[in-house]
């Protein structure tokens, strides 16, 4: 990736960004190197039997770069084409590249993921479910090699299915407003239990319940960012130096959490019911803040914070 290709300043929406324009922006200029660069053509061999258009990346972009200097791998999904799912060749993309971080000694040490996928490609639904139990399982090999692992989540799909659980495997999480995450999308728990249980297109149920103040309020994410590219690279160097060690006393922390969270919020039935068991005077003020204002709230909430450090 060129200079020339880094059109996204530090003030673009990551969430109306494509993959390559989130990297360029993300990275520092001219740092970006592609493994299977465009001209190879990684494609899927399983889409011209349903008479749908292939992308020559299959939707994910892998290579390595630099973050302020800082020597990095990145992996990024595209939300735009096919939902940003995993699928045989994009799955195996990162697969190959999380393998290689726990591998490779002259690799750098810190692998960036960013998620914007609703989950496995529905065209190719065994291989997507296997990739991601094999994405799963080199996120947890790579961590336990020490590895860090940062999931970068604003996209238009956002993370649910198996990119909300690869995105809970990885050492640090980060959202921002517009961000949303979940093991099961809106649109399928409508599908599957009715519009009486959850309406996908009441936007403001949809981002009160999946998405990025919500999972930040209840310590679903570990960090904040807004809704810019600078915003996401301030926040993934913050975090890339305080990832947790992958051990047994992180495990049990992080099972101490959960359970503590359960007890909290098990009996809640809305955000803005969770949102006061967490004692914020106004709850219905959450949604209307600006970023400044709910990182300040957010600070001062108990619980919102990773306990596994």
């Amino acid at each position: 990736m060129s200079d020339t290709e880094n059109s996204t300043s530090d003030t673009g929406s990551w969430f109306l960004s494509t993959a390559r324009e989130r990297l360029a922006g993300l990275l520092d200029p001219g740092s970006f190197t592609e493994f299977l660069q465009p001209t190879e053509r990684v494609v899927s061999p399983h889409l011209a039997l349903f008479d749908l258009p292939a992308a020559f990346d299959d939707g994910v972009v892998i290579g390595r770069g630099r973050l302020e200097g800082r020597e990095v791998l990145v992996a990024a999904q595209e939300g735009q084409f096919m939902g940003g799912t995993f699928a045989e060749v994009s799955g195996a993309k990162l697969v190959g590249l999380l393998r290689a971080a726990r591998a490779d000694a002259k690799l750098p040490r810190t692998v960036l993921l960013l998620l914007d996928s609703g989950g496995v490609r529905l065209q190719e639904a065994n291989a997507g479910e296997l990739a991601v139990a094999e994405v799963m399982r080199a996120v947890v090999e790579a961590r336990a090699a020490g590895v860090t692992v940062v999931a970068l989540v604003g996209g238009r799909a956002g993370a649910f299915g198996g990119a909300g659980l690869t995105a809970a495997t990885c050492s640090r999480i980060v959202l921002s407003e517009q961000g949303r995450t979940g093991v099961t999308g809106p649109e399928v728990i409508e599908t599957n239990k009715g519009v009486e249980e959850f309406d996908s297109r009441d936007k403001a149920l949809v981002w009160s319940v999946t998405g990025g103040r919500s999972r930040r309020l209840i310590g679903g994410a570990d960090a904040y960012a807004d809704d810019t590219v600078a915003g996401f690279r301030k926040t993934a160097l913050i975090l890339m130096e305080r990832a947790p060690a992958f051990d047994l006393a992180t495990l049990q922390a992080e099972q101490a959490r959960l359970a503590a969270r359960a007890q909290r919020f098990g009996a809640c039935e809305s955000a803005a019911q969770m949102w006061k068991a967490l004692a914020i005077p106004d709850a219905q003020s959450v949604r209307n803040m600006d970023d400044e204002a709910f990182t300040a709230l957010v600070a001062g909430v108990g619980g919102a914070d990773h306990d596994a450090r």
